[in-house]
């Protein structure tokens, strides 16, 4: 957007709004430029005309805490500039950020000669935003309280699991010694390929709430992971009555195999649950496309409610189902984010979801191909 259409401008009067597109200067910015720190005296009124800045405290060494965002038609910096205060937070851009820039003095002599309406409007936008402010902090002090409550719970849950899943895998192991023909063997495999599955997936719901995403990285062929999560989940689709398809070509990507069967098991647990023990159909596909591993997750169930597609990726964040944390799609966003990979998804009501999986294909998994 142009500065002249930008919201601020639009508050004052046409003799003072030219006045001030004539004062502001035009600057863009490259990703995760840092504006200004916490503690640093206002200079500048910032109008944002394209991309994101986000507003952070220091919580500690390279770890930040989040407070606000401003989006393109909003802007920042007047409390300062009307109370000459310290900035109280970190900012940083991200994307291609255009901003327009106000000096201080040039705005205070424009708002001093005003008229009560403008300042009014001003004072109204910025209660606002104050308050949009103060409810996001809220909601994320909320999060992080959730969050080490589920961490202290899963510790435990982790420690009570060890024993069963030890008993289940030596009792597979005995099975396997005592009954010694093809079938017995495979379901013994079976058994204990899921318990190890088990306690995988409870290590990275601890992970995931202490807000690390810990990669054991190495060579992994899609095609023959796939194979065998297909193989791991036949029991389950069979009883679920859903089919499932694999097309993926061989391609070697260097990943964390069992952090991507998480992924995979996640997408496929949402699809199987949207079809309501009616049965249905997923399609997985897997390609390589100029350097990138490309995996679609397609189901033809009934698509996922609008209330939340903008929110999918969030923690907590469920409809309409019985069971369910709400954590599987927040889970599957960190752990393709951690191999510096992208997910997104399209879904319409009654015409189904498919997930898009983009992955980085390092060059030691290049060479393996």
């Amino acid at each position: 957007m142009d500065i002249e259409s930008h919201r601020f401008i639009s508050f004052f009067e046409s003799e003072q709004a030219a006045e001030l597109c004539q004062r502001a200067t035009v600057e863009n910015f490259t990703n995760q430029t840092i504006l200004f720190e916490e503690g640093e005296k206002p200079d500048f009124l910032y109008l944002v005309l394209a991309g994101r800045v986000e507003f952070r405290k220091k919580l500690g060494t390279n770890h930040f805490q989040t407070l606000a965002t401003a989006l393109p038609n909003g802007y920042f910096g007047e409390l300062g500039i009307l109370d000459g205060q310290p900035r109280s937070a970190q900012a940083i851009v991200y994307g291609g950020t255009v901003l327009g820039k106000i000096e201080r003095h040039h705005l205070m002599e424009i708002v001093n000669s005003t008229k009560g309406s403008v300042v009014v409007k001003l004072f109204n936008y910025t209660i606002q935003r104050l308050r949009e402010s103060t409810e996001a902090y809220v909601k994320q002090l909320v999060y992080k309280e959730r969050m080490v409550l589920m961490g202290e719970m899963l510790n435990t849950v982790i420690h009570d699991l060890n024993s069963p899943l030890i008993g289940i895998h030596l009792s597979s192991s005995v099975l396997k010694e005592v009954h010694t023909d093809t079938e017995t063997a495979q379901w013994c495999d079976l058994i204990q390929a899921q318990a190890k599955r088990i306690s995988a997936m409870t290590e990275d719901l601890l992970e995931f709430a202490q807000g690390n995403t810990i990669l054991r990285k190495q060579p992994l062929n899609l095609a023959q992971a796939l194979e065998i999560f297909q193989e791991l989940n036949s029991v389950y689709l069979r009883e679920a009555q859903v089919e499932l398809v694999i097309q993926a070509e061989d391609v070697v990507v260097n990943a964390d195999e069992n952090k991507l069967m998480r992924v995979w098991q996640n997408l496929l647990n949402n699809a199987v649950e949207s079809f309501n023990g009616h049965g249905g159909r997923v399609e997985i596909k897997a390609w390589e496309r100029e350097k990138q591993v490309q995996i679609e997750i397609t189901d033809n169930g009934p698509g996922i409610p609008e209330v939340i597609r903008e929110r999918l990726f969030e923690s907590f964040v469920t409809y309409g189902k019985g069971t369910g944390t709400g954590l599987g799609t927040a889970i599957a966003k960190s752990i393709i984010d951690a191999h510096g990979g992208k997910i997104s998804f399209e879904s319409y009501s009654q015409h189904g979801t498919t997930f898009y999986i983009s992955l980085p294909l390092e060059a030691k998994a290049l060479n393996s191909c």
